[in-house]
């Protein structure tokens, strides 16, 4: 297989290594790629570690279970995301599981192949702990956001990032339920209902549905910037 991908973040990380052609070829020769379903877990809590996971294509949560059988999603993943970043290396088992909310392309490698590259490769392991660092600076300035915004804050925040991070479009499919944005602002599903419901009221979205169409973006910022 050659690494033949434009736009991704690992093989950006492979180059800038100073990888020469037969350890590139090495590394592109551990990766497989695989389709996957909207809907489908791909890592479950408390799974052995065996391969290092990247989002090239689609949408995923990351999300634990609490003891009542609850999910609390701790952040969403885009493409150029590294889905199993956070606690390979530091354990043996994920301690979050990660599901697909629309069709996915994740690439694999074989964990001892990255393994080998970070104990050979300085410069590899350095771009890797960079990445690690700010993967987890990304997830907690979004929990410590969360935590000090009103319910309308938390809500505005959700539909900014799908619009800034994820579509770049003002108008959009909501890709996850009225319960999963709960589950991720910790408001119940009623409050998150009311909230939408205020949005749409006073005019700052459309709602058809799944879709989304943001029609004031300024006081929707202000909202999740002041409240």
């Amino acid at each position: 297989m050659i690494c033949s991908c434009n736009e991704c973040h690992i093989k950006k990380i492979f180059f800038e290594s100073l990888l020469d052609k037969d350890d590139l070829e090495k590394y592109c020769n551990a990766k497989s790629e695989q389709l996957i379903p909207a809907g489908t877990t791909i890592i479950n809590e408390g799974d052995e570690i065996k391969s290092f996971k990247y989002l090239y294509k689609g949408l995923i949560k990351l999300y634990r279970t609490n003891k009542d059988g609850t999910q609390q999603i701790i952040s969403f993943g885009k493409p150029m995301d590294f889905v199993s970043i956070h606690n390979i290396f530091s354990q043996k088992k994920y301690n979050y599981s990660v599901t697909t909310l629309e069709e996915s392309k994740v690439c694999r490698f074989d964990m001892s192949a990255i393994e080998e590259l970070i104990r050979s490769n300085g410069v590899f392991a350095q771009k890797i702990l960079e990445t690690t660092n700010a993967t987890s600076n990304k997830i907690l300035t979004s929990s410590l956001n969360l935590i000090s915004k009103s319910m309308y804050g938390k809500v505005a925040s959700v539909l900014l990032f799908f619009l800034d991070d994820v579509f770049m479009s003002n108008e959009f499919d909501l890709p996850i339920s009225r319960k999963e944005i709960a589950q991720y602002t910790g408001l119940s599903i009623e409050t998150v209902i009311r909230v939408i419901s205020t949005f749409r009221s006073d005019g700052l979205i459309k709602v058809y549905g799944k879709r989304i169409e943001i029609i004031d973006r300024e006081s929707l910022e202000a909202i999740f910037e002041h409240s």
